[in-house]
């Protein structure tokens, strides 16, 4: 048992192979996971930009400055920008941000708000970063941060190299921790079947073993977080049905037509309150300073 615990190489097989991974199930179930967010930008954008959405994204900036993350004149690479709810409160910081991402819709927005930035700077990159050539770009090793949030990008440890390719201090990764929490997918869930819903796949025990096993320095953090989205009842339908998809619902016509049901009933104001969130895992990767620190040094 313990060789198999100590040896990278069957972590990395394994995560390789596993069918289970939030990239896999979103493929299985026909969706592009470069493009899942088109149909839902303007949704997703209003959550990130409101005042819990800013909140949120403050206490992760918060956390990665107290392990000594400086933001002022720094170059940080985003990867899965999506509408700037990272970016653009890194170059007000004074950062100098390389933010990519693919969806049309998202990168309208983020050019939006990067025309209207007083401070720091935000250079968008339109292309998957899998197809971008590092080397070329010069990227090996050129960013103080690499961050990458809740990104399908992170889908196997030849993926995380990749992304660890182009940190030269630090590099930050976070996903989902275990089985996702979402009161409209349980209300319909049980109106369509009795059997419970397929568990998620700890995809952060391979990375955080990895990680271990490479070698490398990194602080980590768990936490349970929770959001509330007011949603319309179309913008609620085109939420629910891919996470139907994803967890091995067959018949999508008859499960349309039960939720649109759901929601014409259930949702009679036309508004549609949905509580989400789970538990999230989040990395620090220190690549410059890995010793530690205390607060008389900074």
């Amino acid at each position: 048992m313990s060789e198999i615990l100590l040896n990278p190489g069957a972590w990395e097989k394994a995560w390789q192979e596993d069918p289970n991974t939030a990239v896999r199930k979103m493929r299985a179930a026909g969706m592009d996971p470069a493009r899942s967010f088109d149909s839902k930008a303007e949704t997703f954008d209003r959550e990130v930009f409101s005042a819990e959405g800013r909140r949120r994204a403050r206490r992760i900036i918060g956390w990665l400055e107290d392990q000594g993350v400086v933001l002022e004149g720094a170059k940080v690479l985003d990867i899965g920008a999506a509408s700037g709810g990272f970016a653009v409160p890194f170059a007000e910081k004074g950062a100098q941000v390389t933010a990519v991402e693919t969806s049309p819709p998202l990168v309208a927005m983020l050019e939006a708000r990067q025309a209207g930035l007083s401070r720091g700077s935000i250079d968008i990159v339109a292309e998957p970063f899998e197809d971008l050539d590092l080397q070329a770009r010069g990227w090996t090793q050129q960013f103080d941060l690499v961050f990458v949030s809740m990104c399908p990008v992170i889908n196997d440890w030849a993926s995380v190299q990749r992304i660890l390719s182009c940190a030269r201090e630090f590099c930050y990764m976070s996903m989902s921790v275990g089985s996702r929490e979402h009161s409209l997918l349980d209300e319909v869930w049980a109106l369509l079947t009795d059997r419970p819903r397929r568990s998620e796949h700890l995809e952060m025990a391979y990375l955080m073993n990895l990680l271990l096993l490479h070698g490398y320095a990194f602080h980590s953090l768990v936490t349970r977080e929770m959001k509330t989205t007011i949603l319309t009842k179309d913008e609620a339908l085109a939420e629910l049905l891919p996470l139907l998809r994803m967890f091995g619902t067959d018949e999508m016509m008859r499960v349309r037509g039960l939720a649109e049901d759901y929601l014409e009933q259930g949702y009679p104001s036309g508004q549609v309150t949905v509580q989400q969130g789970g538990r999230f895992g989040k990395v620090l990767v220190k690549l410059g300073d890995q010793q530690m620190y205390s607060r008389e040094e900074r």
